[in-house]
């Protein structure tokens, strides 16, 4: 008989297994993902050439090695793990107000500056310019999404600097550049900036027109002294923000850099960082102004008005990160499943399980394709398009209600693909789960961006015109689709602020089935107009009827898995 004393401690080893610890094995768990081609997404690529940009496709694919590389992803998750601190003073009692970032933060935004990710694309006169910008996010946006507010808002604020046209012939040359040069100094010294904005107020938010910053004119004509305290103002160490306080005239836009002309700080107290539940990365703070030296932009009292192209620019950016969230988590789900088994077989090859992939890559798919039209719109609105310019006004409020909404669904679902894995931090899962709500709240909650497509239709019929018009190069090629776009005809005449959700829910519906009808395979389009459009679906993913091509829905998202 042996005895305890006599047997091999489990650290020791044994011949066949030097290394001991046999209940430490490790089987049927996935590789890691990364290194991976984030570029690689059929949808993404046939956007990209129908809406003007083939001729970023090939930078775009290096970008896509390179988002989703080890090195990148470890870069996304440091940046999340390490969230910036706020320094409110020197160690001698100076006022700074600065936030210091994690490495990882600032070469996350190097490479996203650098790619033309923030104003570039208004530099660039070549069709599809904004495209190629919307769909380098789709990819890039794999790393991370926190720092993908301070290059919205960099792109979002040139055309309103436009309104002022001496301060734009400044500062513009410097959003659009590409070159990404941190630290708090004289703007013009940089070789490129970085643009914030601060419009919300704590008793406000939304409504802005109640914000009670006010704005004093001095001798200097267009020169203003600014006194409040801003309720989420993100990326404070931007180099310049647009600002709206109240002036003599009524509410307006206000140009606010961080440092003057002259070199001297300009007075913006970080009162505080935000305590977010997701977007960790990115600070988010609260301002307080007083004498604080500000430039008008646009004329006193259309503060909104000057401001609110800013807001079209983020809104698609919303639309943008909800897409590439939604993606991301695909590809996160797709790896796992196609590496673990369970009860005989490899989850990839389970018949729910490839139900609810295919679900979720109908869903990715729409998103994506609805993404681009839109970008493809806004380059064409720049541009002079009226009626493309009509279609945006419209169709980015509606994109923007409808797939932010989708995306902390869609992610809950993915993360559920990996089960016990997927909820731990490690994952990854959990951190895009907590970005998720953002997009939805973030430039105007649903219910602001439903009642902005009820606005836009009772101000600007020619709205409607370009939506129907837009569904029309569909009709008859699905009859679940023509039948969805008859009752939002008749939806339109009832229209009401109770029912604006139920309303814009459908026209966002018909345009992404209206886009798949026309560009994706049959089996893509099928299931989504059967499943969306035709009733033939549940209350969760997962649930397509037993028809549906999910082979080729799945082949198509998870090239190899068809």
């Amino acid at each position: 008989m042996t005895t305890l004393a006599q047997e091999p401690y489990e650290h020791e080893g044994t011949a066949d297994r030097p290394g001991g610890y046999a209940t430490h094995d490790v089987v049927n768990q996935p590789p890691p993902a990364a290194p991976y081609d984030a570029s690689e997404d059929a949808a993404l690529l046939e956007g990209l050439r129908r809406e003007d940009a083939g001729w970023a496709e090939e930078g775009l694919r290096r970008l896509g090695l390179r988002a989703g590389s080890a090195q990148a992803q470890e870069w996304g998750e440091l940046a999340n793990r390490h969230e910036p601190v706020l320094r409110t003073h020197d160690r001698y009692g100076n006022r700074v107000d600065e936030v210091e970032y994690h490495p990882s933060w600032h070469h996350l935004m190097s490479v996203a500056v650098g790619e033309g990710l923030a104003a570039s694309p208004w530099a660039d006169d070549r069709p599809g310019a904004h495209v190629a910008r919307t769909a380098g996010g789709l990819v890039w946006g794999h790393t991370e999404a926190g720092h993908g507010c301070p290059t919205s808002m960099t792109y979002a604020a040139v055309p309103a600097l436009r309104r002022q046209p001496e301060l734009a012939k400044v500062y513009e040359p410097l959003l659009t550049s590409r070159e990404y040069e941190p630290g708090l100094r004289t703007p013009a010294e940089k070789r490129g900036l970085l643009a914030g904005m601060g419009m919300t107020e704590k008793q406000g938010g939304s409504d802005v027109r109640t914000n009670t910053t006010s704005a004093a004119p001095t001798a200097e004509p267009g020169v203003y002294t600014l006194r409040g305290h801003k309720w989420f103002t993100s990326a404070p160490m931007c180099d310049v923000f647009l600002v709206l306080a109240q002036a003599p005239g009524g509410l307006s836009c206000f140009l606010v850099p961080r440092v003057l002309p002259d070199g001297t700080r300009n007075t913006f107290r970080i009162q505080r960082l935000k305590d977010k539940l997701g977007n960790r990365s990115n600070a988010s703070s609260e301002p307080e102004f007083d004498g604080t030296v500000a430039w008008l932009v646009g004329p006193e009292g259309q503060g909104v008005k000057t401001i609110i192209e800013m807001v079209n620019c983020t809104r698609l950016d919303c639309v943008t990160s909800s897409a590439t969230l939604m993606r991301k988590t695909l590809v996160e789900a797709g790896h796992h499943v196609r590496h673990r088994s369970a009860f005989g077989a490899r989850l990839i090859d389970q018949p729910l399980m490839r139900n609810v992939l295919a679900d979720l890559a109908l869903e990715s798919e729409a998103a994506t394709t609805l993404t681009l039209r839109l970008a493809g719109a806004a380059d064409r609105a720049v541009r002079g398009d009226a009626g493309e310019a009509a279609f945006r006004r419209i169709a980015t409020a509606v994109g923007k209600y409808w797939v932010t909404k989708r995306g902390p669904a869609f992610t809950a679902e993915a993360l559920e693909c990996l089960g016990g894995n997927g909820y731990v931090e490690e994952s990854g899962m959990p951190r895009h789960y907590r970005e998720a709500p953002l997009l939805s709240i973030w430039e105007g909650s649903g219910n602001v961006n439903a009642l902005d497509v009820l606005r836009a239709l009772g101000r600007s019929p020619e709205t409607a015109h370009a939506l129907f018009g837009e569904l029309a190069l569909a009709r008859g090629a699905d009859a679940r689709l023509d039948a969805a776009v008859a009752r939002l005809e008749t939806g339109l005449t009832t229209a009401s602020e109770t029912g604006a959700r139920r309303l814009v829910e459908l026209m966002a519906l018909t345009l992404q089935a209206s886009l798949l009808v026309r560009h994706a395979p049959p089996a893509v389009a099928d299931a989504f107009c059967a499943s969306r459009l035709g009733g033939d679906w549940g209350h969760a993913f997962g649930t397509l009827p037993d028809g549906a091509d999910l082979g080729g829905i799945l082949g198509r998202a998870l090239p190899g898995d068809g």
